[in-house]
């Protein structure tokens, strides 16, 4: 496995401590941070690969942070809440989380998430020619998505979820498939949350989000990728 690294940020000394020993172990480069500020400032500063981010942070909150960070900046963001309501969740991933981690938590499934959100945002893709439909590419190589002559910032998940789709235009998945095929695992009550990323997407990607024209939902079953104008 490659070296790569991780910023974990939360104020409890003792967990973050635990964290970075696991992630130590499996050859990560490790920074900490205790705060919200700190942590933007070790993402401009340090770079890392991926980010593990509590909520409740002092001062600026983990909500706060994820928000700053998505304005410029597509890292991958797993975070940790010791808050068990699904809406608190999905409020997480609609702001551009690509994990989350309800404590208390194994610290090897923590280090596990990260590493199949990096084998799956990082690995190389083989393809020529970009996905196209209507004014919409999809630029696999470059790992871009643009409507018209405009960039669209997607995140890692966000992006995963569209090349899936995209790629098999017409197919239809159910949430538990998307799932599996863009996390590489499952558990209870994550099918829930590629609601949440849909919605992110549509919005991003939409002329008119609540009539959309290339992700569309199949009731009881699941999306299917519509090519845009396909109903």
């Amino acid at each position: 496995m490659a070296q790569y690294s991780v910023l974990i940020v939360d104020d409890d000394i003792k967990l973050v401590q635990l964290l970075k020993t696991y992630f130590d172990k499996e050859g990560f480069i490790t920074y900490t941070a205790g705060d919200g500020l700190d942590a933007l400032l070790a993402v401009r500063e340090k770079k890392p690969d991926i980010m593990v981010l509590d909520l409740m942070l002092p001062g600026l909150d983990g909500w706060d942070v994820c928000r700053r960070i998505r304005r410029d900046n597509d890292l991958p963001i797993i975070m940790l809440t010791a808050r068990d309501e699904e809406s608190d969740r999905l409020v997480g991933l609609e702001i551009g989380a690509d994990d989350y981690v309800t404590k208390p938590f194994s610290p090897k499934e923590v280090v596990a998430r990260a590493k199949v959100i990096l084998r799956r945002t990082r690995k190389a893709v083989v393809q020529n020619e970009p996905i196209r439909a209507g004014g919409l590419t999809i630029d696999l190589e470059r790992h871009q998505v643009t409507i018209g002559s405009q960039l669209v910032d997607l995140t890692p998940t966000e992006f995963k979820l569209l090349e899936l789709l995209a790629g098999n235009a017409g197919k239809v998945f159910s949430r538990l498939q998307l799932v599996e095929q863009t996390q590489g695992y499952t558990f209870e009550g994550y099918e829930r949350t590629i609601d949440a990323h849909i919605k992110n997407l549509r919005r991003k990607l939409e002329p008119s989000p609540k009539e959309p024209q290339y992700i569309l939902t199949v009731y009881g079953i699941g999306y299917k990728f519509a090519g845009g104008g396909d109903e």
